[in-house]
């Protein structure tokens, strides 16, 4: 986790994985780039390939297929990446728990370094994770 301090000290580039869900994550994940919150103010811009990502944002549920996806994109991306799951859904399974789509929490498949509960998370919440695991990361009290 000490290599991504390096990571997070520029711009980052956010990649996106959703899963099984209702996509109101999804939605408030993008919400985050309109012009209200306008993240990539602060350099934080979504990608579109794994192999450019400094963070992963994960939302909904994944079951067997899916987490064998969300595994291998997890080792192709490069190294530091830091793990974010967002929502309910990704945190534990939510409302899904226990249903025939859902066979784990994603962090029994790749090692998740935060987690931001909620149903959905709103936009502010996401921000405020973000900086605060900049923080933690960097070694820096809040």
């Amino acid at each position: 986790m000490s290599l991504a301090i390096n990571v997070l000290t520029r711009s980052l580039n956010v990649f996106h994985l959703g899963g099984s869900a209702c996509n109101n994550c999804d939605i408030e994940i993008l919400d985050t780039l309109t012009p209200k919150y306008d993240l990539e103010r602060f350099g934080i811009v979504l990608v579109g390939s794994i192999r450019h990502a400094d963070l992963i944002l994960l939302s909904g549920i994944f079951n067997k297929k899916s987490a064998s996806r969300a595994r291998l994109l997890y080792e192709q991306a490069p190294k530091p990446v830091v793990v974010v799951a967002v929502g309910g859904c990704a945190c534990t399974g939510g409302m899904f728990r226990g249903s025939y789509n859902w066979d784990h929490p994603v962090k029994d498949y790749i090692p998740i370094d935060a987690f931001l509960p909620g149903c959905p998370p709103k936009p502010e919440a996401m921000i405020s994770a973000v900086v605060k695991l900049i923080h933690t990361l960097r070694g820096k009290k809040q």
